[in-house]
């Protein structure tokens, strides 16, 4: 069974930049032979149909996933721009974090300035990686993602399940 990461962690960060990454996304993290953590500016971005806006927002992951994204770039064209693209945004722009013996990982300053992060943070688990965002910024995110779940549930209708006749939307 493939573990993933779930839940939602508000932490805080202390004057040296410092959090605690949540025993859970440790765990997970530590179990794919690295101990510590990959992140990066999320690859996100504001979608007119959803309403979504994660600008500014960290991603996070485990090695393994980290490593199946670099697999996913190394089958594009090795001339092509949006291999280059892919790489520089995502290889050249994130940081590997060991945890301390506390569990916890020092934020680079410049991710955590793009996400406004100052002294409170918020995990996201998302399955196969995180998201750490600005309170307020996963506050509005999180009403709004909630919004089109419940507008689009009939969508996540498990495959050789027919839908109800109603389009999922139900009584």
């Amino acid at each position: 069974m493939l573990a993933l990461f779930t839940s939602t962690y508000t932490n805080k960060v202390d004057k040296k930049g410092r959090v605690s990454v949540p025993p859970p996304f440790r765990a997970l993290a530590s179990s794919q032979g690295f101990n510590g953590i990959h992140v990066f500016p999320s690859l996100e971005e504001a979608k007119p149909e959803t309403e979504v806006t994660v600008y500014g927002a960290i991603d996070g992951c485990g090695a393994e996933y980290f490593n199946h994204l670099a697999g996913r770039i190394d089958q594009m064209d090795p001339f092509s721009v949006e291999r280059e693209a892919f790489s520089f945004s995502l290889f050249g722009a994130s940081h590997t974090l060991a945890f301390d013996g506390e569990g916890r990982v020092a934020l680079p300053e410049s991710l955590m300035a793009e996400a406004g992060i100052t002294d409170t943070l918020v995990f996201v688990g998302l399955g196969r990686y995180f998201r750490i965002w600005e309170p307020k910024a996963h506050a509005e995110n999180s009403a709004r993602l909630a919004r089109i779940t419940r507008e689009r549930r009939a969508s996540l209708a498990l495959a050789g399940r027919p839908r109800p006749a109603d389009g999922g939307q139900g009584a």
